[in-house]
């Protein structure tokens, strides 16, 4: 089997995941991992000491087939297109970039290139989404949703708001398991341990009367991550941190709530095996240049809504 040349740029928090996950998976050789701090090279050097250590994405050109780009998300644009303009294949940790235009010119590089782009929004790697069309009533009767995604401070991803580094994830489930995009939207938010965003909920309207909200911290009490969604079927909560589902329907059963744990999955591997297998097999990219766009662009509308405490259109 034909082994990908992989380079992992950047080797912090998430990036030394990502580059086990490399080395882990029968596709791909981690040849390279770029890394600009001579702290965090000691660690690669001593994690991986197959792979060459460098500080500079140029010295990868021509000598990989894919990249995987870990980077603080301010860097994110310079990177990938940079890999993208040397006919690299790109898988890029969400968001794609840090604003719609920086978006939108990656889009126009990828129009002339036939490479593979993938951004990284692993919560969709939950194994219970595969069985959300048994519960599609719940979706698609204009239901009431609510997300959750709050945690003590870590003191980490600091370089961007929790509407970048958190929220990202829920807006992209919200988009694909509603399977449609807001029409207006209105933020509050609160900056508490940074002079960015650290608290942030947000209401979402809907073309079929769904309404929902998300809200997101780095400066909470307790870790959650949830998603309740509610209509005249009953209501439907995914812990997303404890893995399983709770039903409380309105049809008449023994249990008042049914509990339907899943399967805890490695998101990460999952995530770099369909990369692979799209650009070694033409499989469809999993979460592909559109989706991230979407993210991107609701993510601007919700700073934009914070900033000037208005209700915002889409």
């Amino acid at each position: 089997m034909k082994k990908l040349k992989v380079a992992v740029v950047g080797f912090g928090h998430l990036g030394r995941w990502h580059a086990d996950k490399v080395e882990a998976l029968e596709a791909s050789e981690l040849t390279y991992i770029v890394e600009p701090f001579e702290f965090a090279q000691a660690k690669a050097k001593e994690a991986h000491p197959k792979s060459t250590v460098t500080g500079e994405v140029s010295d990868i050109l021509g000598k990989v087939d894919a990249a995987i780009v870990v980077t603080p998300t301010s860097f994110h644009f310079e990177v990938v297109k940079e890999l993208l303009l040397n006919d690299i294949h790109v898988f890029c940790e969400k968001p794609m970039t840090s604003t719609t235009e920086q978006a939108l010119e990656i889009g126009e590089i990828l129009k002339e290139k036939k490479l593979i782009f993938q951004v990284g929004h692993s919560e969709r790697c939950h194994q219970i989404w595969e069985r959300r069309d048994e519960f599609s009533e719940y979706f698609e009767k204009a239901p009431t949703a609510r997300l959750n995604r709050v945690a003590a401070f870590k003191g980490r991803a600091t370089d961007v708001d929790v509407v970048q580094d958190l929220m990202i994830h829920d807006i992209d489930l919200l988009l694909y398991l509603f399977r449609e995009k807001p029409i207006s939207l209105s933020s509050k938010g609160y900056k508490v341990r940074t002079d960015k965003w650290d608290h942030v909920s947000t209401d979402f309207k809907f073309k079929s009367g769904l309404k929902a909200n998300i809200t997101v911290s780095r400066n909470h009490v307790k870790e959650m991550r949830n998603l309740e969604v509610t209509n005249e079927c009953g209501t439907l909560f995914f812990d997303l941190f404890e893995n399983k589902l709770l039903v409380g329907s309105g049809k008449a059963t023994e249990e008042f709530v049914q509990e339907i744990p899943y399967e805890r999955r490695d998101h990460l591997l999952i995530e770099q095996d369909k990369f692979y297998r799209s650009i070694l097999n033409g499989e469809e990219v999993f979460v592909n240049y559109q989706d991230g766009f979407n993210a991107v662009e609701i993510i601007d509308k919700v700073l934009l809504s914070l900033d000037n405490g208005e209700e915002i259109s889409l």
